[in-house]
C-alpha cells in the first residue's frame, strides 16, 4: 500500500532522509521509530507531497505521487505533529469541508458526520467554534476530519501527544479497527509504549537512514537483546543512546 524506493531529501550539504526503502502492506499498522531529528517528519511530508524529495519515488495505493498526486492523495489521510484547525468553523463545519475537498457525497457526508463526531466524544460541541475546544478536542477534530473520506491510509505524526489517556485509548481503538479492515497505519511516534502495543512492525531511523525493521521481536534479535527486553532498551541500543546514558553524570553530582 506504501512503497518508499531511494526516497532521499538534501538541504545542502546536509542529507536529512538518505536513500530510504520502505514497503508497509495493507491492513499493517507501521510504527516509525527515531530521535529527534532523525528524519521522520521530513519523511512523512514527503509521502504527503509537502516537500519535494531531492531523490527516489513515493507510491501510495499504487499511484506514484509525482505523476499522479491526486489519485495517491485521495487514499490517504493525514495528521501532521501541529495539527491546525479553523478555528472559526464549528465542529460540524469542519468536518463537512474536510469532506467536500475529497467531493465525498451528501448522504456519506452527514452519516460520517455524524458518526465521527459521537465517536470522538464531540458530538455536544458540534455547534460550538473551534476556538472553544480545548487542546485534546481539537486534536479529536482533526483526526475525525482525515477519517471522513473513508482514508485507505492514514498517516499520522505523534499522534498522542497532548491527547489524555481517554483520547489515546480511543485512537489505538480506532487505529486497530481500521487495520482490521484493510487500512494500513504509518504512525511516528515518540512513545515506545504505544508502539510495542500497536504496531505490526516497526522501522528506525537515524540520521535519515534506516538502520532496523521488523516486529518487536525481530528488533530484539537485531539489537542481541533477551525475548523479553523492553522495546525501549532495544530502541536505545539500536540507535546508541545507551552510551549517552552511560557517560551522564548521577544525580548526585548535579549542580544544585
Amino acid at each position: 500500500m506504501i512503497e518508499l524506493s531511494e526516497l532521499t531529501k538534501c538541504y545542502g550539504t546536509t542529507t536529512a532522509v538518505d536513500q530510504l526503502n520502505l514497503s508497509v502492506r495493507s491492513g499493517e499498522i507501521f510504527g516509525f521509530l527515531g530521535p529527534n531529528g532523525a528524519g521522520k517528519t521530513t519523511t512523512i511530508r514527503m509521502m504527503m507531497g509537502l516537500l519535494q524529495p531531492s531523490a527516489g519515488s513515493v507510491h501510495l495505493g499504487g499511484f506514484d505521487l509525482h505523476r499522479e498526486p491526486l489519485q495517491a492523495k485521495a487514499l490517504c489521510g493525514f495528521v501532521p505533529d501541529r495539527p491546525h484547525v479553523y478555528e472559526k468553523l464549528t465542529g460540524a463545519e469542519y468536518l463537512d469541508f474536510t469532506a467536500d475537498l475529497y467531493a465525498v457525497d451528501a448522504a456519506a457526508k452527514l452519516r460520517r458526520r455524524e458518526r465521527l463526531l459521537e465517536l470522538f466524544d464531540l458530538a455536544e460541541w458540534r455547534a460550538e467554534l473551534a476556538e472553544s475546544y480545548s487542546h485534546g478536542m481539537k486534536q479529536r477534530l482533526v483526526m475525525a476530519g482525515a477519517l471522513m473520506h473513508a482514508p485507505r491510509i492514514l498517516i499520522v505524526d505523534e499522534p498522542t501527544v497532548g491527547m489524555d489517556p481517554r483520547g489515546a485509548r480511543l485512537l489505538k481503538r480506532i487505529f486497530r479497527a481500521l487495520a482490521a479492515d484493510g487500512a494500513t497505519v504509518f504512525m511516528s511516534t515518540h512513545s515506545l509504549e504505544v508502539a510495542d502495543e500497536l504496531c505490526d512492525r516497526i522501522g528506525i531511523i537515524l540520521k535519515g537512514h534506516l538502520i532496523a525493521l521488523g516486529s518487536v521481536d525481530e528488533l530484539r534479535s537485531q539489537a542481541g537483546r533477551a525475548h523479553d527486553s523492553t522495546l525501549e532498551s532495544v530502541f536505545l541500543h539500536l540507535t546508541g543512546a545507551e552510551l549517552d546514558f552511560a557517560d551522564a553524570p548521577a544525580a548526585a553530582n548535579l549542580p544544585t
